[in-house]
């Protein structure tokens, strides 16, 4: 009898891992078949995919999507529209970090490498306080195993609980329709609600006015330290694609930082020294934005000091097939010195005052 209980439980046992095994090899089939942070393929068509988490997603897209340009950049560089570049033949993906540090372009880019994609344009926005931090530093930590080419680590992957749940099950029974790749990481900024003067004021605190006692020419070599080590490759590497370069405006209240903290000069030297740097390369293009009076005095157009209305991506964006704003050798002195006339100048005073309140 004890034989028979024995052989009993040893069936049972038996049944429950390969029941678990059953079940733990049904998930990896979903997650590898849906493949929500495309690892292994293109998104299939049907599916209402959650693209949200461009950490975890961007690598992925890099590799399996098909296309011939890509936009990199921060959040300014989100509500571009891919779309609109097909008007100029472009097959374009958006590959945007939020708060994209030099080191992520790098990081991206050795992820289109590995796509087989010939490139046609690369369009990179460039924030350039971002490009002074350290040559290894990334706005978020970078989940490895979704960078690399290592099976054996997908296991982070397939028993990942908020992949199953929020990337797949919520999704497939949302009754959504399928995803739009054109917007992706369009975001809260975009919505009417969070746009005008009076919302981005009351987000706002003035700086006091204080110093500057650093030297100009620490900024300056680290930033070249960035191009030289995460930009520099990517450009000399490829040759045969046009590199479009270009410096998003944010609004006169994000300069004032600088205007109180006595930096507007190390910020328009970093300018001049990251455009002379790119003047070098042959398939390098630049177009510069900061200094649209009309765009960046009206924080009407604004969700923030920073964020502007989507109207000015596609403004920026016609601008890349016209040429208007672009900078060369010859006017890079002229745009740099409108864009500090413009910055001295504002009357930060009247923007800030309070309007008085009656009994």
């Amino acid at each position: 009898m004890f034989a028979e209980q024995m052989g009993n439980n040893k069936k049972w046992i038996l049944a429950f891992f390969m029941t678990l095994v059953s079940c733990m090899m049904a998930v990896i089939g979903l997650v590898v078949y849906v493949d929500p942070f495309f690892q292994y393929h293109a998104p299939l068509k049907p599916f209402p995919y959650l693209i949200d988490n461009q950490i975890n997603q961007n690598p992925g897209m890099a590799r399996n999507m098909e296309y011939d340009s890509i936009l990199l950049g921060s959040s300014m560089t989100v509500n571009f529209e891919a779309d609109w570049f097909s008007e100029s033949g472009r097959n374009l993906l958006k590959l945007p970090y939020n708060g994209a540090c030099p080191k992520d372009i790098s990081n991206i880019m050795k992820q289109v490498d590995l796509s087989g994609n010939a490139l046609k344009e690369v369009f990179l926005g460039i924030d350039i306080v971002s490009y002074t931090v350290g040559t290894e530093e990334t706005k978020y930590p970078v989940p490895e195993y979704l960078y690399d080419k290592n099976p054996l680590n997908d296991i982070s992957y397939w028993f990942n609980k908020e992949v199953l749940l929020d990337y797949i099950l919520k999704p497939l029974f949302s009754g959504d329709e399928a995803t739009d790749l054109s917007s992706v990481y369009n975001s809260e900024w975009w919505m009417v609600n969070f746009y005008g003067k009076d919302y981005v004021l009351s987000n706002y605190i003035p700086p006091e006015k204080t110093e500057f006692t650093g030297q100009i020419s620490d900024y300056t070599d680290r930033l070249l330290e960035n191009l030289e080590k995460n930009l520099r490759p990517a450009i000399e590497s490829h040759p045969g694609t046009v590199f479009t370069i270009f410096f998003p405006p944010p609004s006169v209240l994000f300069w004032y930082d600088y205007v109180q903290s006595g930096q507007l000069d190390v910020v328009i030297e970093e300018f001049k020294v990251c455009c002379e740097w790119l003047f070098q390369f042959e398939n390098v293009r630049i177009f510069y934005f900061a200094n649209l009076e009309e765009v960046i005095t009206d924080l009407d157009l604004y969700a923030d000091v920073s964020h502007h209305k989507q109207e000015i991506n596609r403004y920026m964006a016609e601008c890349f097939v016209t040429d208007e704003h672009k900078v060369t050798k010859d006017n890079l002195e002229k745009e740099l010195n409108a864009f500090r006339e413009i910055i001295e100048n504002f009357d930060y005073e009247e923007l800030l005052e309070k309007p008085e309140t009656t009994s």
